[in-house]
């Protein structure tokens, strides 16, 4: 018989429900003749153009003794493009009332417009993107500032734990997998204007691009953009990706570190965006680690025993298998004991799941902030470029809730069998007794 916690939780789950027709997103999709893939979701309610530009281009695809140049190719875009200087792209955006975003992460580099949809505004925004992703100076005194920042930051990180921590955790995951490349100021410092100039011409290309635009746009606007955008680059080829990392070894780093406060990371490569595990772990890491003060982790490590403030668990699935992870803090003559105690729910949690209590306080945790994903452009656009990239269903929105309350006890607990196995988790520390 269920509690009547269950009985109420389901009942949320029902009402909640009936916020779904919010988070209807109508996408359409297609194209260029220039091989760019094209997501488009037309949104009337704002006089407002947001568009976005992914490349395959992000850090896995530096060369080994070059680790940094995807982001310093990146960071360079937007500093000189076409006939204009970084000066007066700042100026002539300032003008229209525009903005130009976007960055590089470990699979993507991206680039965004913010813009006034009216045509005389967008015109220029446009034209600037198009000089930009199209025809970067990459001026070598720009390069030089760029670089001498860059190994600056790189240099202070290397002097935080929780820097030094999250960089040895990458490493030991992948450390045969470029995920596992990390730019230090030694291989920064090494790169030079024909580094930048090759790596754009390999990976900014039309077949190598998702477009993605939310806003103030008719149809027929929405493909001659895209086109004009396309148009702007060279054809190229897709990217072929590397072998996909090993699975978790058990590896164990201890890094020494005069800080007060321990930080540890436990984890292992799990799974890839898009795959039909997804939904079962994401939502039973909620009860395990991602949900807060009702998580496993946090009731066990902090609330009974004191170790930490805050302790998480996630998965983080990219274009091949991303990361399982488990972070806390914690003094340095506990660290020991909060592993223990980490490892000991995640086993618990592996060989059992979560009860039909902490399942369906998931699902209404996990259904009724959903609408919050997409109440605004900027993050339609998030999720549409995403879908984009990463080839994900065009309903993947729409069916988001459903999917998230299909999902049984059996199922969380088949996934986490096969994603995550306690004795395969890597553990790094830094700062521990």
């Amino acid at each position: 018989m269920k509690s009547a916690m269950t009985r109420l939780l389901t009942a949320a789950l029902i009402l909640l429900s009936a916020h779904s027709a919010l988070a209807a997103v109508a996408i359409e999709q297609w194209t260029t003749g220039s091989g760019a893939r094209v997501h488009f979701v037309a949104s009337r309610g704002l006089p407002m153009l947001d568009v976005q530009i992914d490349f395959a281009a992000g850090s896995m695809f530096d060369p080994a003794d070059k680790a940094g140049l995807a982001a310093v190719t990146r960071a360079l875009l937007d500093l000189g493009a076409g006939s204009r200087d970084e000066t007066a792209i700042a100026e002539e955006l300032a003008d229209i009332g525009a903005q130009l975003g976007g960055g590089a992460d470990t699979d993507r580099a991206s680039i965004s417009l913010r813009t006034l949809s009216a045509p005389d505004k967008r015109r220029i925004g446009l034209d600037i993107l198009r000089a930009v992703i199209a025809r970067p100076m990459f001026d070598a005194a720009i390069l030089e500032r760029e670089k001498s920042r860059t190994i600056a930051g790189l240099k202070e990180a290397m002097t935080r734990p929780d820097s030094i921590a999250g960089k040895a955790f990458w490493n030991t995951l992948y450390p045969a997998h470029p995920y596992g490349r990390q730019a230090t100021p030694e291989t920064v410092a090494t790169l030079s204007r024909n580094d930048l100039l090759a790596f754009h011409a390999r990976h900014y290309t039309a077949a190598n691009a998702s477009i993605t635009l939310v806003g103030d746009l008719s149809q027929n606007e929405a493909r001659e953009l895209a086109e004009q955008l396309a148009a702007s680059l060279p054809g190229g080829m897709p990217i072929p990706l590397p072998a996909p990392p090993e699975k978790g070894k058990g590896t164990v780093q201890a890094i020494a570190h005069p800080a007060s406060q321990a930080h540890i990371y436990l984890g292992l490569p799990a799974i890839e965006r898009g795959h039909p595990d997804f939904f079962p772990l994401l939502v039973g890491n909620y009860t395990l680690g991602g949900g807060g003060f009702v998580s496993r982790l946090m009731k066990e490590v902090r609330d009974k025993r004191g170790f930490a403030y805050s302790v998480y668990s996630y998965f983080a699935p990219l274009r091949q298998p991303g990361p399982f992870q488990i972070g806390l803090q914690t003094k340095r003559s506990q660290a020991g004991e909060a592993i223990k105690v980490a490892r000991e729910v995640l086993e618990r949690f592996v060989a059992d799941g979560p009860s039909e209590e902490e399942l369906a306080a998931a699902q209404a945790n996990l259904t009724g902030s959903f609408p919050l994903r997409l109440d605004s452009n900027r993050k339609i656009l998030d999720n549409v470029a995403a879908i984009g990239f990463y080839g994900l269903p065009l309903d993947y929105l729409d069916r988001y809730q459903e999917k998230v309350r299909a999902v049984t006890a059996a199922d969380i607990k088949s996934a986490f069998a096969r994603h995550v196995r306690p004795e395969a988790l890597s553990i790094v520390t830094v700062a521990a007794d």
